[in-house]
């Protein structure tokens, strides 16, 4: 069966059943474990950590020489059940957040001076398929899986770019629980929450396996009124995958996830009102709403010990709405004093129609006594996303998308891709590997209908734009192996982010949309040291270096008179990322009944302009929303089945427009965003295998604080995070 050399690791076939250990906090995942798999299930079930490195090869993918993370959510200390991801990824350094959502329904993570809008510089999935609303044309993650559902986050930096296409980010991959640890006809799961806000969460769950058919099915639901005022929400998630094993050989799995979120936006605030209380809000009549399906259809065929094929058919079918009264926030929606009612809201409704194929091998073969492996795939998409927005809305406060008239925008956008990829892992000796690949992509992009109305009522029609190109990336990451549990790693990538939907609509009256529009396109280099001495040492140390080039802006020719959507310039972003976790009691004690583990991740980012057109005026200007220095740290002290963890995150200053505007602005969408402290405390104790109890504060000291500015939804305006929370969860097996 295919070798995986797991540093760290525990992992568990579908064939292998996991053994019981003693029921205390002792990490012993620490040591060196080999296993020789045939697919990987269970991560991490007889450890206690959460963080560890990715083996050199996972199912149909390769990441040996990529900076790669992977998150255990079982053992993650933290509020899990708000997807609070500045606590689940505290360990991988420089992971840049926004905190704007009291529920979690909208994460945004980024890196190395990228925006956390949505994540969508990065390639987010769930097991291993796209989940945003468009991949290419409009990649934000309005959807994200609840992490009580999780088994596990994969995180692959700038080298992700060959195996998965955009973005610079790299891949962010959740995947989903899926019953296969599960050695019974019927097991249920069950797990309950209260907490400040009138949070309540309840996720209950069933999975079983017979001879043939494993299956696994939940569903979570989740409500409350929110931190600020005016920001009630309740979420409802609902999945289920059976898995049905053909032969010894070949097996069939079909799963669906249909989730419906509907949220209250209390809206931005100016500087002065944050300053003043950062938990009012002046706007009650905004909303948003959520219904996102992903079916999936997934075959696997092991022709023998070195070799796999994987087959993946799968859509994204979404439904994005939200109503509100959206001026700045220096504008009151009060009461008019003529019609003595409300001024309408507007209605905006997006629906995303996606459906695509991947199909990848992977196989083993020996040349010069030494066992290489190569990974090769393709993939077929084609996306429709279909845009109404600026409908005149209702007058009332409730979630109502009705609208009178016409929709000013009605807008159809369309994507298509074909794209091929192989790398190689050639072992040159048995410290040595490098590892080249290449990705050959083919895209298209368009968009056509209604961009508004002038003022005497004539439709305003898109410029008919259509964009269709193809092009290669390439490169090559390496290995040297210093011991058997430490290594040298090193990668160059190529890396694109496709033009966007926004940058296809310019309305003809007083845009135009430069026909050399290219995409962004640029490259990642890193350079690290990580590995583990013995149980009580593990790192991850290394230096990157990202250039985006042909970033896409409007500018302002000299002597005309319009705007253009063009190419404005060039960014460059260079820094370290370092995590080190450290257990003095290991390293000078053999008690195997007590726990302490300390812990650091530190990120810098040197993040700036480095070019711009003749019209643009940014450079040596600082990215917008790419903070120099990521502190977080902590430390778990555990005594048996107890386990008491505090983080303590900070976060510098950074300004949130790529004019560096240092002074907010009256409507607060520009202007600089502060740094920040914030602590947090979790506790947890299993009476057994089968029952626990975890109980957490978040923001323990109170610390009023913001990290985003917005343009628009949620906003517009200045952002607040939540105050001080806490949480009380229980959890039952049966």
């Amino acid at each position: 069966m295919r070798k995986l050399i797991v540093l760290g690791l525990v992992l568990v076939s579908l064939t292998v059943s996991a053994q019981k250990t003693e029921q205390i906090f002792h990490d012993d995942s620490t040591k060196p474990t080999h296993k020789y798999l045939s697919e990987i299930t269970v991560v991490g079930r007889a450890s206690k950590s959460d963080y560890h490195q990715l083996p050199e090869v996972v199912g149909t993918s390769i990441y040996a020489g990529k900076k790669n993370a992977l998150i255990v959510l079982d053992n993650v200390q933290g509020n899990v059940v708000n997807n609070t991801m500045r606590q689940v990824m505290a360990k991988i350094p420089g992971i840049h957040i926004w905190e704007s959502d009291p529920s979690g329904i909208q994460i945004g993570i980024a890196a190395r001076g990228l925006s956390p809008n949505r994540s969508w510089e990065f390639n987010v999935r769930q097991n291993g398929y796209d989940i945003s609303a468009d991949p290419f044309g409009y990649p934000e993650a309005y959807y994200n899986p609840q992490l009580q559902a999780v088994q596990r986050i994969e995180v692959v930096r700038g080298q992700g770019s060959l195996q998965y296409g955009p973005q610079f980010g790299g891949l962010v991959n959740y995947i989903l629980r899926n019953g296969s640890e599960i050695k019974k006809p019927f097991e249920f799961e069950t797990q309950q929450t209260i907490g400040s806000n009138n949070l309540f969460n309840s996720y209950n769950a069933i999975g079983g396996q017979t001879n043939k058919v494993h299956y696994y099915s939940f569903f979570d639901h989740r409500n409350g009124d929110g931190w600020r005022e005016n920001s009630s929400y309740y979420t409802n998630a609902g999945y289920g995958t059976v898995t049905y094993s053909i032969s010894k050989k070949f097996s069939l799995s079909a799963e669906l996830m249909h989730s419906h979120i509907r949220s209250q936006q209390p809206g931005g605030l100016t500087d002065a009102q944050f300053e003043d209380d950062p938990q009012q809000s002046l706007r009650n009549r905004n909303w948003f709403d959520i219904k996102w399906t992903t079916p999936a259809l997934i075959a696997n065929y092991y022709f023998n010990d070195k070799a796999k094929w994987n087959t993946k058919i799968f859509a994204t079918i979404g439904d994005r709405s939200s109503v509100g009264f959206m001026q700045g926030i220096h504008i009151k929606d009060s009461i008019n004093a003529v019609t003595r009612e409300y001024n309408n809201r507007a209605v905006q409704i997006d629906q995303y129609r996606n459906y695509a194929m991947e199909s990848r091998i992977i196989t083993d073969y020996n040349i010069g006594g030494f066992e290489n492996t190569v990974s090769g795939g393709v993939r077929l998409y084609t996306g429709t996303t279909y845009r109404r927005a600026d409908g005149k809305g209702t007058t009332g406060t409730n979630y109502d998308v009705s609208v009178t008239g016409e929709y000013s925008r009605d807008v159809e956008f369309e994507s298509k891709n074909a794209a091929a990829f192989v790398e190689n892992i050639f072992r040159l000796s048995d410290k040595f590997l490098i590892v080249p690949g290449i990705r050959y992509e083919w895209l298209e992009g368009s968009a056509s209908g209604r961009n508004g109305f002038t003022s005497t009522g004539d439709a305003i029609i898109l410029q008919d734009v259509t964009r269709s190109r193809s092009f290669l990336l390439a490169g090559v990451g390496a290995e040297f192996h210093t011991s058997d549990n430490t290594e040298f790693y090193a990668n160059y990538t190529q890396a694109y982010r496709p033009i966007q939907f926004a940058n296809l609509q310019a309305p003809p009256t007083t845009d135009v949309i430069d026909p050399n529009l290219k995409d962004a396109k640029g490259y990642n280099i890193d350079f690290g040291y990580r590995g583990k001495v013995k149980d009580f040492l593990q790192f991850d140390v290394s230096s990157f270096y990202l250039q985006y080039n042909n970033r896409v802006g409007t500018i302002s020719p000299v002597g005309a008179n319009y705007r253009m959507v063009t190419n404005v310039g060039a960014s460059t972003s260079k820094g370290f990322e370092g995590y080190v976790e450290f257990n003095p009691l290991r390293a000078f004690s053999k008690n195997i009944y007590s726990d302490l583990i300390l812990f650091g991740s530190y990120g810098y980012t040197d993040a700036k302009y480095s070019g711009d057109h003749k019209d643009a005026n940014t450079k040596g200007k600082k990215v917008e929303n790419a903070p120099e220095h990521i502190l977080r740290a902590g430390a778990s002290a555990g005594y048996k089945q107890f386990l008491l963890t505090g983080q303590v995150n900070y976060v510098s200053e950074t300004f949130s427009d790529a004019n560096n505007t240092l002074t907010p602005t009256i409507n607060a969408q520009n202007g600089l965003i502060p740094s920040y402290v914030v602590t947090d405390l979790t506790a947890t104790y299993k009476f057994s295998e089968k029952l626990n109890i975890k109980s957490g504060v978040n923001n323990l000291f109170d610390k009023n604080y913001f990290t985003r500015r917005a343009g628009g939804y949620p906003g517009p305006g200045l952002l607040p995070a939540d105050g001080r929370t806490f949480f009380v969860s229980v959890g039952a097996k049966f």
